[in-house]
Protein backbone atom coordinates (compact mmCIF):
# COMPACT_ATOMS: atom_id res chain seq x y z
CA UNK A 1 0.00 0.00 0.00
CA UNK A 2 3.20 2.18 0.67
CA UNK A 3 4.60 1.83 -2.55
CA UNK A 4 1.01 2.33 -4.18
CA UNK A 5 0.54 5.53 -2.81
CA UNK A 6 4.25 6.69 -3.30
CA UNK A 7 3.31 6.22 -7.09
CA UNK A 8 0.21 8.24 -6.91
CA UNK A 9 1.76 10.82 -5.22
CA UNK A 10 4.86 10.91 -7.69
CA UNK A 11 2.59 10.97 -10.68
CA UNK A 12 0.03 14.07 -9.22
CA UNK A 13 3.24 15.58 -8.19
CA UNK A 14 5.13 15.73 -11.66
CA UNK A 15 1.65 16.63 -14.02
CA UNK A 16 0.92 19.46 -11.70
CA UNK A 17 4.70 19.98 -11.77
CA UNK A 18 4.63 20.44 -15.49
CA UNK A 19 1.20 21.98 -16.47
CA UNK A 20 -0.23 19.09 -17.12
CA UNK A 21 -3.15 18.28 -15.40
CA UNK A 22 -4.30 14.67 -14.31
CA UNK A 23 -7.71 15.13 -15.65
CA UNK A 24 -7.49 15.66 -18.72
CA UNK A 25 -9.71 17.91 -20.61
CA UNK A 26 -10.75 19.10 -23.39
CA UNK A 27 -9.42 21.89 -24.82
CA UNK A 28 -9.82 24.85 -22.81
CA UNK A 29 -12.85 25.04 -21.89
CA UNK A 30 -13.43 29.03 -22.03
CA UNK A 31 -17.10 30.59 -22.16
CA UNK A 32 -16.35 34.29 -24.24
CA UNK A 33 -18.38 37.61 -24.78
CA UNK A 34 -18.58 39.29 -27.83
CA UNK A 35 -15.29 41.19 -28.01
CA UNK A 36 -13.48 39.18 -25.57
CA UNK A 37 -9.71 38.37 -26.73
CA UNK A 38 -9.80 34.70 -27.96
CA UNK A 39 -5.87 33.60 -27.43
CA UNK A 40 -4.38 32.95 -31.16
CA UNK A 41 -0.38 31.73 -31.18
CA UNK A 42 1.40 31.16 -34.11
CA UNK A 43 3.61 27.92 -33.13
CA UNK A 44 6.05 27.16 -35.43
CA UNK A 45 7.06 26.90 -39.58
CA UNK A 46 8.90 24.35 -41.86
CA UNK A 47 9.18 22.23 -44.65
CA UNK A 48 5.87 20.08 -44.81
CA UNK A 49 8.10 16.98 -45.64
CA UNK A 50 10.28 17.35 -42.80
CA UNK A 51 7.98 16.90 -39.56
CA UNK A 52 11.46 16.89 -37.35
CA UNK A 53 12.46 19.99 -39.08
CA UNK A 54 10.86 23.04 -37.29
CA UNK A 55 11.16 26.83 -36.59
CA UNK A 56 9.93 29.31 -34.63
CA UNK A 57 7.27 31.29 -36.41
CA UNK A 58 9.23 34.68 -36.40
CA UNK A 59 12.24 33.46 -37.25
CA UNK A 60 10.90 34.26 -41.00
CA UNK A 61 10.77 37.89 -41.27
CA UNK A 62 7.17 38.10 -40.59
CA UNK A 63 5.98 41.43 -38.67
CA UNK A 64 3.77 42.17 -35.45
CA UNK A 65 1.34 44.78 -34.27
CA UNK A 66 3.27 44.39 -30.98
CA UNK A 67 5.60 42.66 -28.60
CA UNK A 68 6.16 39.14 -28.92
CA UNK A 69 4.84 37.38 -26.21
CA UNK A 70 5.60 33.51 -25.45
CA UNK A 71 3.42 31.15 -23.91
CA UNK A 72 3.82 28.92 -21.09
CA UNK A 73 4.58 25.36 -22.02
CA UNK A 74 4.35 22.11 -20.36
CA UNK A 75 7.53 19.93 -20.85
CA UNK A 76 5.50 17.52 -23.46
CA UNK A 77 4.88 20.61 -25.53
CA UNK A 78 8.33 21.50 -25.27
CA UNK A 79 9.67 17.56 -25.96
CA UNK A 80 7.28 17.84 -29.26
CA UNK A 81 9.05 20.85 -30.07
CA UNK A 82 6.58 23.73 -30.12
CA UNK A 83 7.27 26.88 -29.29
CA UNK A 84 3.69 29.40 -29.05
CA UNK A 85 3.91 33.03 -29.02
CA UNK A 86 1.39 35.77 -29.84
CA UNK A 87 0.03 35.72 -32.93
CA UNK A 88 -0.03 39.19 -35.44
CA UNK A 89 -3.61 38.77 -36.09
CA UNK A 90 -6.53 39.60 -33.70
CA UNK A 91 -9.52 37.55 -33.49
CA UNK A 92 -12.23 38.50 -31.17
CA UNK A 93 -15.14 36.79 -30.46
CA UNK A 94 -17.98 37.43 -32.80
CA UNK A 95 -16.28 40.58 -34.33
CA UNK A 96 -16.13 40.18 -38.23
CA UNK A 97 -13.55 42.04 -39.81
CA UNK A 98 -13.00 42.36 -43.88
CA UNK A 99 -9.26 42.67 -45.26
CA UNK A 100 -7.66 44.32 -42.17
CA UNK A 101 -4.32 44.95 -42.29
CA UNK A 102 -2.53 42.94 -39.57
CA UNK A 103 1.25 45.04 -39.70
CA UNK A 104 3.20 45.76 -42.24
CA UNK A 105 6.72 45.26 -43.17
CA UNK A 106 9.16 46.04 -45.88
CA UNK A 107 11.10 43.21 -46.69
CA UNK A 108 14.78 43.39 -47.47
CA UNK A 109 16.60 41.70 -50.13
CA UNK A 110 17.98 39.33 -47.53
CA UNK A 111 14.25 38.70 -45.98
CA UNK A 112 12.87 38.22 -49.65
CA UNK A 113 15.74 35.78 -50.32
CA UNK A 114 14.72 34.13 -47.17
CA UNK A 115 11.12 33.87 -48.21
CA UNK A 116 11.72 32.50 -51.69
CA UNK A 117 13.82 29.58 -50.35
CA UNK A 118 11.39 28.54 -47.25
CA UNK A 119 8.42 28.78 -50.17
CA UNK A 120 10.32 26.36 -52.29
CA UNK A 121 10.70 24.00 -50.00
CA UNK A 122 7.26 24.36 -48.90
CA UNK A 123 7.21 25.75 -45.74
CA UNK A 124 4.10 26.02 -43.89
CA UNK A 125 2.63 27.75 -40.44
CA UNK A 126 1.19 26.20 -37.39
CA UNK A 127 -1.27 28.17 -35.35
CA UNK A 128 -3.47 27.34 -31.99
CA UNK A 129 -6.71 29.57 -31.70
CA UNK A 130 -8.36 28.47 -28.32
CA UNK A 131 -6.79 25.04 -28.30
CA UNK A 132 -7.74 24.29 -31.97
CA UNK A 133 -5.01 23.38 -34.48
CA UNK A 134 -4.89 25.56 -38.01
CA UNK A 135 -2.18 25.24 -40.73
CA UNK A 136 -1.39 27.22 -44.06
CA UNK A 137 1.12 27.21 -46.78
CA UNK A 138 3.47 30.69 -46.87
CA UNK A 139 3.23 30.90 -50.65
CA UNK A 140 3.48 29.35 -54.07
CA UNK A 141 6.00 28.72 -56.89
CA UNK A 142 4.34 28.74 -60.37
CA UNK A 143 6.82 26.46 -62.55
CA UNK A 144 5.38 27.27 -66.19
CA UNK A 145 7.34 23.85 -67.30
CA UNK A 146 10.96 25.34 -65.99
CA UNK A 147 13.69 23.17 -64.30
CA UNK A 148 15.80 25.53 -63.60
CA UNK A 149 14.71 27.17 -59.89
CA UNK A 150 16.50 30.51 -60.70
CA UNK A 151 13.67 30.40 -63.63
CA UNK A 152 10.45 29.81 -61.13
CA UNK A 153 7.96 32.72 -60.24
CA UNK A 154 7.69 33.21 -56.21
CA UNK A 155 4.72 34.32 -54.51
CA UNK A 156 3.92 35.00 -50.79
CA UNK A 157 0.41 34.89 -49.13
CA UNK A 158 0.06 37.74 -47.44
CA UNK A 159 -4.09 37.56 -46.85
CA UNK A 160 -5.51 35.31 -44.57
CA UNK A 161 -9.00 34.08 -44.13
CA UNK A 162 -10.49 32.94 -41.20
CA UNK A 163 -13.75 31.03 -41.13
CA UNK A 164 -15.09 30.51 -37.39
CA UNK A 165 -17.48 28.56 -35.94
CA UNK A 166 -19.30 28.75 -32.65
CA UNK A 167 -22.02 27.73 -30.39
CA UNK A 168 -23.69 29.71 -28.19
CA UNK A 169 -20.25 31.54 -26.22
CA UNK A 170 -18.22 29.28 -27.02
CA UNK A 171 -15.82 28.70 -30.19
CA UNK A 172 -16.02 25.13 -31.83
CA UNK A 173 -13.85 25.40 -35.17
CA UNK A 174 -11.64 27.29 -36.86
CA UNK A 175 -10.83 27.04 -41.06
CA UNK A 176 -8.04 29.26 -42.52
CA UNK A 177 -7.48 29.75 -46.27
CA UNK A 178 -5.40 31.94 -47.83
CA UNK A 179 -6.17 33.87 -50.53
CA UNK A 180 -4.80 33.42 -54.10
CA UNK A 181 -5.84 36.68 -55.00
CA UNK A 182 -3.80 38.08 -52.42
CA UNK A 183 -0.35 37.77 -53.56
CA UNK A 184 3.21 39.69 -53.05
CA UNK A 185 5.30 38.49 -55.75
CA UNK A 186 9.13 37.92 -54.76
CA UNK A 187 10.42 36.61 -57.85
CA UNK A 188 12.83 39.55 -58.55
CA UNK A 189 15.76 39.84 -55.93
CA UNK A 190 14.50 43.78 -54.60
CA UNK A 191 12.83 45.34 -51.23
CA UNK A 192 9.30 44.84 -51.29
CA UNK A 193 6.81 46.61 -49.05
CA UNK A 194 4.54 44.02 -47.61
CA UNK A 195 0.63 44.40 -45.65
CA UNK A 196 0.08 41.15 -43.87
CA UNK A 197 -4.25 41.47 -44.28
CA UNK A 198 -6.71 39.09 -43.47
CA UNK A 199 -10.42 38.27 -42.68
CA UNK A 200 -12.75 36.61 -39.92
CA UNK A 201 -16.00 35.04 -40.65
CA UNK A 202 -18.23 33.97 -37.58
CA UNK A 203 -21.08 31.14 -38.39
CA UNK A 204 -22.85 29.51 -35.85
CA UNK A 205 -22.76 25.62 -35.67
CA UNK A 206 -24.42 22.98 -33.57
CA UNK A 207 -21.97 20.72 -32.76
CA UNK A 208 -21.49 20.37 -28.96
CA UNK A 209 -18.28 22.17 -27.49
CA UNK A 210 -17.35 18.57 -26.11
CA UNK A 211 -17.92 16.87 -29.63
CA UNK A 212 -15.23 19.92 -31.42
CA UNK A 213 -12.01 17.78 -31.26
CA UNK A 214 -13.63 14.42 -32.90
CA UNK A 215 -13.83 16.15 -36.95
CA UNK A 216 -9.61 15.67 -36.52
CA UNK A 217 -10.48 11.68 -35.73
CA UNK A 218 -12.79 11.35 -38.57
CA UNK A 219 -9.68 11.53 -41.01
CA UNK A 220 -8.67 8.21 -39.80
CA UNK A 221 -12.29 6.79 -39.25
CA UNK A 222 -13.42 7.52 -42.62
CA UNK A 223 -14.76 3.91 -43.92
CA UNK A 224 -11.53 3.48 -46.74
CA UNK A 225 -9.16 3.89 -43.95
CA UNK A 226 -10.88 1.26 -41.50
CA UNK A 227 -11.35 -1.22 -44.00
CA UNK A 228 -7.79 -1.19 -44.57
CA UNK A 229 -7.45 -1.12 -40.49
CA UNK A 230 -9.38 -3.93 -40.64
CA UNK A 231 -8.23 -6.08 -43.45
CA UNK A 232 -4.57 -5.67 -41.54
CA UNK A 233 -6.23 -7.15 -38.29
CA UNK A 234 -7.74 -10.18 -40.15
CA UNK A 235 -4.42 -10.88 -41.89
CA UNK A 236 -3.10 -10.62 -38.23
CA UNK A 237 -5.34 -12.74 -36.69
CA UNK A 238 -5.10 -15.27 -39.50
CA UNK A 239 -1.48 -15.32 -39.20
CA UNK A 240 -1.91 -15.87 -35.27
CA UNK A 241 -4.41 -18.52 -35.34
CA UNK A 242 -2.38 -20.60 -38.56
CA UNK A 243 0.43 -19.96 -36.31
CA UNK A 244 -0.95 -21.24 -33.07
CA UNK A 245 -2.91 -24.10 -34.41
CA UNK A 246 0.17 -25.17 -36.38
CA UNK A 247 2.72 -25.52 -33.46
CA UNK A 248 -0.05 -26.54 -30.98
CA UNK A 249 -0.72 -29.38 -33.17
CA UNK A 250 3.34 -30.03 -34.15
CA UNK A 251 4.28 -29.66 -29.88
CA UNK A 252 1.97 -31.39 -28.53
CA UNK A 253 2.06 -34.53 -30.92
CA UNK A 254 5.71 -34.17 -30.74
CA UNK A 255 6.09 -33.87 -27.45
CA UNK A 256 3.17 -36.72 -26.51
CA UNK A 257 5.48 -38.84 -28.51
CA UNK A 258 8.72 -37.83 -26.70
CA UNK A 259 6.96 -38.45 -23.43
CA UNK A 260 5.73 -41.63 -24.54
CA UNK A 261 8.87 -42.76 -25.77
CA UNK A 262 10.64 -41.52 -22.63
CA UNK A 263 8.35 -43.36 -20.66
CA UNK A 264 8.77 -46.40 -22.17
CA UNK A 265 12.82 -46.22 -22.56
CA UNK A 266 12.58 -45.92 -18.80
CA UNK A 267 10.59 -49.04 -17.99
CA UNK A 268 12.57 -50.80 -20.58
CA UNK A 269 15.53 -50.28 -19.65
CA UNK A 270 17.45 -47.74 -17.30
CA UNK A 271 21.02 -47.95 -19.21
CA UNK A 272 19.16 -47.61 -22.58
CA UNK A 273 20.97 -44.44 -23.88
CA UNK A 274 19.31 -41.26 -24.06
CA UNK A 275 18.54 -38.59 -27.26
CA UNK A 276 16.82 -35.72 -28.29
CA UNK A 277 16.00 -33.03 -25.73
CA UNK A 278 16.04 -35.50 -22.68
CA UNK A 279 19.66 -36.08 -23.47
CA UNK A 280 20.49 -32.44 -22.18
CA UNK A 281 18.39 -32.63 -18.95
CA UNK A 282 21.60 -31.89 -17.05
CA UNK A 283 22.97 -28.78 -19.12
CA UNK A 284 19.52 -27.42 -20.10
CA UNK A 285 19.32 -25.24 -16.76
CA UNK A 286 23.49 -24.73 -16.80
CA UNK A 287 23.10 -20.77 -16.42
CA UNK A 288 23.95 -19.03 -19.26
CA UNK A 289 27.50 -16.57 -19.74
CA UNK A 290 26.99 -12.55 -19.17
CA UNK A 291 24.45 -12.90 -17.16
CA UNK A 292 24.26 -9.85 -15.52
CA UNK A 293 23.78 -8.56 -18.82
CA UNK A 294 20.80 -11.40 -19.83
CA UNK A 295 18.87 -10.13 -16.22
CA UNK A 296 19.79 -6.04 -17.22
CA UNK A 297 18.20 -7.00 -20.45
CA UNK A 298 15.40 -9.01 -18.96
CA UNK A 299 14.63 -6.11 -16.25
CA UNK A 300 14.54 -3.31 -19.10
CA UNK A 301 11.98 -5.20 -21.55
CA UNK A 302 10.02 -5.47 -18.96
CA UNK A 303 10.00 -2.14 -17.67
CA UNK A 304 9.40 -1.14 -21.39
CA UNK A 305 6.08 -3.60 -21.75
CA UNK A 306 4.84 -2.28 -18.35
CA UNK A 307 5.38 0.92 -20.43
CA UNK A 308 3.49 -0.39 -23.37
CA UNK A 309 0.97 -1.34 -21.55
CA UNK A 310 0.25 1.64 -19.92
CA UNK A 311 0.39 4.05 -22.98
CA UNK A 312 -2.37 2.11 -24.57
CA UNK A 313 -4.51 2.14 -21.24
CA UNK A 314 -4.17 5.87 -21.34
CA UNK A 315 -4.94 5.97 -25.23
CA UNK A 316 -8.01 4.01 -24.67
CA UNK A 317 -9.69 6.01 -22.44
CA UNK A 318 -9.34 8.95 -24.49
CA UNK A 319 -5.91 10.90 -23.27
CA UNK A 320 -4.37 11.07 -26.44
CA UNK A 321 -7.15 13.13 -27.77
CA UNK A 322 -5.74 14.83 -31.38
CA UNK A 323 -3.70 17.10 -30.87
CA UNK A 324 -3.53 17.12 -26.82
CA UNK A 325 0.02 19.14 -27.11
CA UNK A 326 2.66 17.15 -25.41
CA UNK A 327 0.13 14.63 -23.74
CA UNK A 328 2.24 11.49 -24.78
CA UNK A 329 5.76 12.81 -24.33
CA UNK A 330 4.38 13.77 -20.95
CA UNK A 331 3.30 9.83 -20.51
CA UNK A 332 6.37 8.53 -21.79
CA UNK A 333 8.68 10.57 -19.21
CA UNK A 334 6.25 10.40 -16.73
CA UNK A 335 5.57 6.54 -16.61
CA UNK A 336 9.12 5.58 -17.99
CA UNK A 337 10.15 7.04 -14.36
CA UNK A 338 7.71 5.54 -12.20
CA UNK A 339 7.96 2.14 -13.55
CA UNK A 340 11.67 2.38 -13.33
CA UNK A 341 11.32 0.07 -9.76
CA UNK A 342 10.11 -2.52 -12.13
CA UNK A 343 12.95 -3.22 -14.37
CA UNK A 344 15.68 -2.58 -10.98
CA UNK A 345 13.11 -5.68 -9.02
CA UNK A 346 13.09 -8.10 -12.26
CA UNK A 347 16.71 -7.28 -13.04
CA UNK A 348 18.14 -7.45 -9.44
CA UNK A 349 15.57 -11.26 -8.26
CA UNK A 350 16.53 -13.11 -11.65
CA UNK A 351 20.40 -12.11 -10.94
CA UNK A 352 20.11 -13.23 -7.92
CA UNK A 353 18.50 -16.43 -8.60
CA UNK A 354 21.17 -16.94 -10.99
CA UNK A 355 23.75 -17.24 -8.10
CA UNK A 356 24.88 -13.84 -9.18
CA UNK A 357 26.76 -11.30 -6.23
CA UNK A 358 27.49 -8.23 -7.74
CA UNK A 359 24.26 -7.08 -8.08
CA UNK A 360 24.85 -3.21 -8.01
CA UNK A 361 26.52 -3.95 -10.67
CA UNK A 362 24.09 -5.05 -12.12
CA UNK A 363 21.71 -2.30 -11.41
CA UNK A 364 23.85 -0.02 -12.68
CA UNK A 365 23.58 -2.01 -16.17
CA UNK A 366 20.11 -1.83 -15.82
CA UNK A 367 19.86 2.08 -15.76
CA UNK A 368 22.02 2.48 -18.97
CA UNK A 369 20.95 -0.72 -21.35
CA UNK A 370 18.06 1.37 -22.67
CA UNK A 371 18.84 4.86 -21.59
CA UNK A 372 22.61 5.04 -22.22
CA UNK A 373 22.28 4.72 -26.22
CA UNK A 374 19.08 7.18 -26.10
CA UNK A 375 21.61 9.40 -23.55
CA UNK A 376 24.21 9.65 -26.92
CA UNK A 377 21.52 9.69 -29.69
CA UNK A 378 19.47 12.52 -28.04
CA UNK A 379 23.14 14.76 -27.61
CA UNK A 380 23.92 13.77 -31.02
CA UNK A 381 20.67 15.07 -32.23
CA UNK A 382 19.77 17.94 -29.97
CA UNK A 383 23.39 19.39 -31.20
CA UNK A 384 22.21 19.13 -34.98
CA UNK A 385 18.92 20.66 -33.82
CA UNK A 386 20.89 23.65 -32.11
CA UNK A 387 22.98 24.11 -34.99
CA UNK A 388 19.90 24.29 -37.38
CA UNK A 389 18.46 26.46 -34.73
CA UNK A 390 15.49 24.21 -35.22
CA UNK A 391 12.27 24.02 -32.20
CA UNK A 392 13.54 20.32 -31.76
CA UNK A 393 16.55 21.30 -30.03
CA UNK A 394 15.64 21.49 -26.02
CA UNK A 395 16.42 24.46 -23.72
CA UNK A 396 18.97 23.95 -20.92
CA UNK A 397 16.37 24.30 -18.28
CA UNK A 398 14.18 21.46 -19.91
CA UNK A 399 17.53 19.20 -20.08
CA UNK A 400 17.94 20.12 -16.37
CA UNK A 401 13.96 18.94 -15.75
CA UNK A 402 14.90 16.04 -17.51
CA UNK A 403 18.37 14.91 -15.53
CA UNK A 404 16.31 16.26 -12.30
CA UNK A 405 13.37 13.35 -13.29
CA UNK A 406 16.12 10.73 -13.46
CA UNK A 407 17.89 11.53 -10.56
CA UNK A 408 15.17 12.12 -7.97
CA UNK A 409 12.79 9.40 -9.50
CA UNK A 410 13.96 6.70 -11.74
CA UNK A 411 17.25 6.11 -9.89
CA UNK A 412 15.89 6.43 -6.53
CA UNK A 413 13.30 3.85 -8.22
CA UNK A 414 15.61 1.98 -9.25
CA UNK A 415 17.94 0.96 -6.67
CA UNK A 416 14.67 0.40 -3.98
CA UNK A 417 13.44 -2.04 -6.86
CA UNK A 418 16.57 -3.55 -6.70
CA UNK A 419 17.12 -3.78 -3.56
CA UNK A 420 13.58 -5.33 -2.99
CA UNK A 421 14.53 -7.83 -5.74
CA UNK A 422 17.70 -8.78 -4.08
CA UNK A 423 16.53 -9.46 -0.56
CA UNK A 424 13.66 -11.51 -2.37
CA UNK A 425 15.88 -14.47 -1.78
CA UNK A 426 13.92 -17.14 -4.27
CA UNK A 427 15.93 -19.67 -5.82
CA UNK A 428 16.24 -20.64 -9.36
CA UNK A 429 13.13 -23.40 -9.75
CA UNK A 430 14.80 -25.74 -12.01
CA UNK A 431 12.97 -29.30 -12.64
CA UNK A 432 16.26 -31.08 -13.04
CA UNK A 433 19.84 -31.30 -11.77
CA UNK A 434 22.94 -29.44 -13.43
CA UNK A 435 25.74 -31.72 -14.07
CA UNK A 436 28.92 -30.90 -13.29
CA UNK A 437 30.66 -30.35 -16.88
CA UNK A 438 28.71 -28.92 -19.56
CA UNK A 439 28.20 -31.42 -22.74
CA UNK A 440 29.53 -30.66 -25.84
CA UNK A 441 27.01 -29.48 -28.21
CA UNK A 442 26.93 -31.24 -32.02
CA UNK A 443 27.95 -29.72 -34.94
CA UNK A 444 24.22 -27.77 -35.94
CA UNK A 445 23.41 -26.81 -39.70
CA UNK A 446 23.80 -23.31 -41.06
CA UNK A 447 19.87 -22.52 -40.72
CA UNK A 448 19.98 -23.81 -36.75
CA UNK A 449 22.33 -21.06 -36.16
CA UNK A 450 21.65 -17.62 -34.10
CA UNK A 451 21.40 -15.56 -37.68
CA UNK A 452 19.30 -17.77 -39.61
CA UNK A 453 17.34 -18.77 -36.01
CA UNK A 454 16.57 -14.53 -35.70
CA UNK A 455 15.65 -14.35 -39.62
CA UNK A 456 12.85 -16.65 -38.67
CA UNK A 457 11.67 -15.83 -35.48
CA UNK A 458 11.27 -12.17 -36.57
CA UNK A 459 9.92 -12.54 -40.25
CA UNK A 460 6.10 -13.60 -38.40
CA UNK A 461 5.32 -10.99 -35.65
CA UNK A 462 6.60 -8.37 -38.52
CA UNK A 463 3.80 -9.66 -40.75
CA UNK A 464 1.71 -9.88 -38.46
CA UNK A 465 1.96 -6.13 -38.19
CA UNK A 466 3.77 -4.20 -41.12
CA UNK A 467 0.43 -3.24 -42.90
CA UNK A 468 -0.28 -0.90 -39.65
CA UNK A 469 3.06 0.08 -39.68
CA UNK A 470 2.55 2.30 -42.28
CA UNK A 471 0.07 4.37 -40.20
CA UNK A 472 2.25 4.92 -37.53
CA UNK A 473 5.11 6.20 -39.42
CA UNK A 474 2.92 8.38 -41.26
CA UNK A 475 1.12 9.80 -38.18
CA UNK A 476 4.30 9.96 -36.34
CA UNK A 477 6.88 10.94 -39.35
CA UNK A 478 3.99 12.95 -41.14
CA UNK A 479 0.83 14.39 -40.88
CA UNK A 480 -1.64 11.93 -40.84
CA UNK A 481 -3.45 11.67 -37.82
CA UNK A 482 -4.23 8.34 -35.97
CA UNK A 483 -6.75 7.72 -33.13
CA UNK A 484 -7.67 4.04 -33.77
CA UNK A 485 -6.26 2.66 -30.65
CA UNK A 486 -8.66 0.01 -30.16
CA UNK A 487 -7.44 -1.28 -33.68
CA UNK A 488 -3.57 -0.72 -32.53
CA UNK A 489 -3.90 -2.79 -29.13
CA UNK A 490 -5.35 -5.45 -30.74
CA UNK A 491 -2.52 -5.77 -33.38
CA UNK A 492 0.20 -5.20 -30.29
CA UNK A 493 -1.48 -8.21 -28.75
CA UNK A 494 -1.00 -10.18 -31.74
CA UNK A 495 2.56 -8.96 -32.12
CA UNK A 496 3.51 -10.36 -28.33
CA UNK A 497 1.24 -13.63 -29.23
CA UNK A 498 2.99 -14.19 -31.70
CA UNK A 499 6.31 -13.49 -30.47
CA UNK A 500 6.05 -15.93 -27.65
CA UNK A 501 4.61 -18.61 -29.89
CA UNK A 502 7.38 -18.79 -32.08
CA UNK A 503 9.99 -18.15 -29.63
CA UNK A 504 8.77 -21.21 -27.66
CA UNK A 505 8.99 -23.29 -31.25
CA UNK A 506 12.25 -22.46 -32.54
CA UNK A 507 13.71 -23.23 -28.31
CA UNK A 508 12.05 -26.97 -28.75
CA UNK A 509 13.81 -27.53 -32.21
CA UNK A 510 16.75 -25.85 -30.49
CA UNK A 511 16.85 -28.13 -27.55
CA UNK A 512 15.68 -31.37 -30.21
CA UNK A 513 19.11 -30.81 -31.96
CA UNK A 514 21.16 -31.61 -28.08
CA UNK A 515 21.58 -27.60 -28.14
CA UNK A 516 21.09 -26.62 -24.43
CA UNK A 517 22.70 -23.02 -24.70
CA UNK A 518 19.28 -21.78 -25.42
CA UNK A 519 18.95 -18.57 -23.09
CA UNK A 520 20.09 -15.83 -24.78
CA UNK A 521 18.98 -17.19 -28.43
CA UNK A 522 15.45 -17.16 -27.00
CA UNK A 523 15.85 -13.87 -26.27
CA UNK A 524 17.61 -13.14 -29.69
CA UNK A 525 14.46 -14.88 -31.56
CA UNK A 526 12.40 -12.54 -29.49
CA UNK A 527 14.15 -9.14 -29.90
CA UNK A 528 14.50 -10.09 -33.69
CA UNK A 529 11.65 -8.40 -34.80
CA UNK A 530 12.89 -4.95 -33.87
CA UNK A 531 15.65 -5.18 -36.74
CA UNK A 532 13.03 -5.97 -39.19
CA UNK A 533 10.82 -2.92 -37.95
CA UNK A 534 14.59 -0.93 -38.79
CA UNK A 535 14.66 -2.62 -41.95
CA UNK A 536 11.11 -1.20 -42.70
CA UNK A 537 12.31 2.17 -41.90
CA UNK A 538 15.05 2.45 -44.62
CA UNK A 539 12.05 1.09 -47.06
CA UNK A 540 9.95 3.73 -45.36
CA UNK A 541 12.07 6.67 -45.64
CA UNK A 542 13.30 5.83 -49.91
CA UNK A 543 9.92 4.47 -50.63
CA UNK A 544 6.75 6.19 -48.99
CA UNK A 545 8.37 9.22 -47.92
CA UNK A 546 9.43 12.83 -49.00
CA UNK A 547 12.27 13.12 -46.14
CA UNK A 548 15.11 14.93 -47.19
CA UNK A 549 18.40 16.87 -45.63
CA UNK A 550 20.17 15.91 -42.91
CA UNK A 551 18.75 16.98 -39.72
CA UNK A 552 15.79 15.28 -40.44
CA UNK A 553 17.40 12.10 -41.76
CA UNK A 554 19.24 12.13 -38.65
CA UNK A 555 16.50 12.22 -36.32
CA UNK A 556 14.66 9.99 -38.20
CA UNK A 557 17.15 6.99 -38.18
CA UNK A 558 18.35 8.30 -35.06
CA UNK A 559 14.80 8.26 -33.03
CA UNK A 560 14.10 5.34 -35.15
CA UNK A 561 17.08 3.09 -34.03
CA UNK A 562 16.23 3.44 -30.17
CA UNK A 563 12.66 2.59 -30.93
CA UNK A 564 13.25 -0.26 -32.35
CA UNK A 565 16.05 -1.40 -29.67
CA UNK A 566 13.30 -0.34 -27.23
CA UNK A 567 11.09 -3.37 -29.09
CA UNK A 568 14.23 -5.46 -29.40
CA UNK A 569 14.71 -5.43 -25.57
CA UNK A 570 10.72 -5.63 -24.79
CA UNK A 571 10.38 -8.46 -27.45
CA UNK A 572 12.90 -10.68 -26.15
CA UNK A 573 12.36 -9.86 -22.53
CA UNK A 574 8.74 -11.39 -23.68
CA UNK A 575 10.07 -14.41 -25.55
CA UNK A 576 12.50 -15.26 -22.93
CA UNK A 577 10.07 -15.43 -20.54
CA UNK A 578 7.92 -17.74 -22.94
CA UNK A 579 10.82 -20.13 -23.33
CA UNK A 580 11.35 -20.35 -19.70
CA UNK A 581 8.42 -21.41 -18.96
CA UNK A 582 8.41 -23.93 -21.46
CA UNK A 583 11.33 -25.47 -21.03
CA UNK A 584 10.31 -25.87 -17.53
CA UNK A 585 7.52 -27.54 -18.59
CA UNK A 586 8.47 -30.26 -20.85
CA UNK A 587 11.66 -31.14 -18.53
CA UNK A 588 9.06 -31.10 -15.12
CA UNK A 589 7.11 -33.44 -17.21
CA UNK A 590 10.36 -36.56 -17.75
CA UNK A 591 11.97 -38.35 -14.69
CA UNK A 592 15.09 -36.75 -14.93
CA UNK A 593 17.85 -37.97 -12.57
Amino acid sequence: MTSLLLVFFFFFFFFFLFGVSPVISDGSDHRYKVGDDVPLYANKVGPFHNPSETYRYFDLPFCSSAPVKEKKEALGEVLNGDRLVSAPYKLEFLNFKISVVACRKRLSREDVAKFRDVILKDYYFQMYYDDLPIWGFLGKVVKDGKTDPSEYKYYLFNHLQFEIFYNQDRVIEIIVRTDQNFLVDLTEDKEVEVDFTYTVRWKETEIPFEKRMEKYSLASSMPHHLEIHWFSIINSCVTVLLLTGFLATILMRVLKNDFVKYAHDEEAADDQEETGWKLIHGDVFRFPIHKSLLAAALGSGTQLFTLAVFIFMLALVGVFYPYNRGALFTALVVIYALTSGIAGYTSASFYCQLEGTNWVRNLILTGSLFCGPLLLTFSFLNTVAIAYQATAALPFGTIVVIFLIWALVTSPLLILGGIAGKNRKSEFQAPCRTTKYPREIPPLRWYRRTLPQMAMAGFLPFSAIYIELYYIFASVWGHRIYTIYSILSIVFLILVIVTAFITVALTYFQLAAEDHEWWWRSLLCGGSTGLFIYAYCLYYYYARSDMSGFMQTSFFFGYMACICYGFFLMLGSIGFRASLLFVRHIYRSIKCE
